[in-house]
């Protein structure tokens, strides 16, 4: 978390709070807890990870999904609603996002309520 000039702090989603390597995805599909929603479906796990460290997030949208441009749209919407709920999750968890077509022109406030169930799962200790 930096901060802006006007002083108040901005998150960043950096590249240390994204999972990155396709072994961590399957390890995160094959052990971890299942969550299924309208919007999207998430699987997520608890790892040891040192306090100073936060939550990381990972996508997984198949092509069958549409265009890339449809991919990404349904991938930026959810990753912002996420990132501004990043300082709510616990430090120990890796969630893996697979957005479902409706999250493309889902209201924000539906966007925002399936995250919440989300974050609501996986809070701080």
């Amino acid at each position: 978390m930096t901060k802006e000039s006007s002083g108040t702090p901005r998150l960043l989603f950096k590249k240390s709070a994204r999972i990155l390597k396709s072994s961590d995805f399957r390890n995160i599909y094959q052990n971890g807890i299942r969550f299924s929603g309208s919007l999207f479906a998430a699987a997520f796990l608890a790892v040891e990870r040192p306090p100073g460290k936060g939550p990381r997030l990972g996508f997984t949208v198949p092509r069958a999904f549409g265009r890339a441009v449809t991919r990404n749209r349904a991938r930026r919407r959810i990753r912002e609603a996420l990132r501004l709920r990043l300082p709510e999750i616990g430090h120990q968890w890796d969630i893996v996002i697979n957005p479902r077509r409706p999250a493309i022109a889902a209201p924000a406030e539906d966007l925002w309520r399936e995250v919440d169930r989300l974050v609501s799962r996986c809070r701080m200790p």
